[in-house]
């Protein structure tokens, strides 16, 4: 008997985030272990659909046949209650979450709270929930009411990469990636590297400016009001391919983002053997292996230039991190998806 489930994605597969990623990875996977999979692109706007959106995402989704379970990407499912609960009779659904989308930097107080409810109500309506990491798991049971039977933990996979000698330059390569969205930190990052006028470094960014256009303005701004264009690369997304030649070339990564439900970055620059600097929010502490990198409080630029500088000086220091990024080893994404697939063999 073939097992078969739909995946419902809010937009293009194919979007260059650590969430679209994980799905499609998870969803190819699946497909070589003997599931078909049918991938749902629910439409565009999650977590903030227009009513036309909405009302074109329930009607897909009612229309799947009786008795399918069907994985709902947590970007759409937070805002999914009353559709949850009318699916959830016909459907066994697994929610699939990221990161809560209350914890979003940028959001006011009061669309937080109204996030929360929804979300809270929808994960009600699931037969399971999948976090990606165990911090969101834990911010799951403690203030969203999953019982943690009906909760399981399935992190990203990782590539491991082949290692490249790095060869010194007169500046020190800096790479930072994630879309350029308020949440990554990047006004930090660019405060922080202010300071550090005097040493010798480059940075690249690589991230999509389209999911929050006034970040990427405020950003573009605070590079040419710094006086340092000529250092900083914005490339905006890039082909997997292309990504791994920057992180192949980089001798530090460093995002200094405000909340992580799991942080793909940073195991694909560790799976490079690059270290890291990050901040100890949300599951950073958990997905940075410490002796790979060193983290800092989020929205701190003092101690995050005063760790770059120690870092840009002191190059036993970083060889010390990058001999630990190359010692570190996490799960392949087949593990992953075997993982995944037995939480759907037990709806089933």
């Amino acid at each position: 008997m073939v097992k078969a489930v739909a995946f419902a994605v809010p937009g293009d597969l194919s979007t260059p985030t650590g969430g679209y990623t994980y799905d499609r990875r998870i969803v190819c996977e699946l497909g070589g272990l003997g599931w078909q999979v049918d991938v749902l692109d629910i439409g565009e706007g999650f977590p903030r659909p227009t009513a036309a959106v909405r009302a074109a995402a329930r009607a897909r989704l009612t229309t799947l046949r009786e008795g399918l379970p069907i994985v709902i990407d947590g970007l759409a499912y937070g805002v999914m209650a009353d559709e949850a609960a009318t699916l959830q009779s016909h459907h066994p659904i697994v929610a699939l979450v990221h990161h809560p989308l209350a914890l979003e930097t940028g959001v006011s107080a009061d669309e937080a709270a109204a996030l929360r409810v929804s979300e809270r109500a929808a994960l009600a309506c699931a037969r399971h929930v999948v976090a990606t990491s165990a911090a969101t798991a834990q911010l799951l049971v403690a203030d969203y009411g999953v019982p943690t039977d009906c909760l399981t933990v399935v992190q990203p996979g990782t590539d491991r990469a082949a290692q490249v000698p790095r060869r010194p330059g007169e500046a020190l390569s800096l790479l930072a990636v994630g879309a350029i969205v308020p949440r990554k930190g990047y006004d930090v990052l660019i405060e922080a590297l202010a300071q550090l006028k005097d040493r010798h470094w480059r940075l690249v960014i690589v991230g999509d400016p389209t999911r929050s256009p006034n970040t990427a303005t405020r950003l573009s701004e605070a590079i040419a009001r710094h006086g340092l264009t000529d250092r900083i690369e914005l490339t905006g997304p890039l082909t997997q391919a292309h990504l791994a030649e920057f992180y192949s070339a980089a001798d530090l990564f460093v995002l200094p983002s405000r909340f992580e439900g799991y942080g793909m970055a940073y195991t694909e620059a560790i799976a490079h053997g690059v270290p890291v600097v990050g901040t100890n929010a949300g599951a950073i502490p958990d997905t940075v292996p410490s002796g790979a990198g060193i983290l800092v409080p989020p929205d701190d630029v003092d101690t995050l230039a005063a760790t770059l500088r120690r870092l840009i000086d002191d190059m036993p220091e970083r060889e010390r991190l990058a001999a630990g990024a190359r010692a570190a080893s996490f799960p392949s994404w087949r593990e992953q998806a075997a993982l995944f697939a037995s939480v759907l063999d037990r709806l089933a």
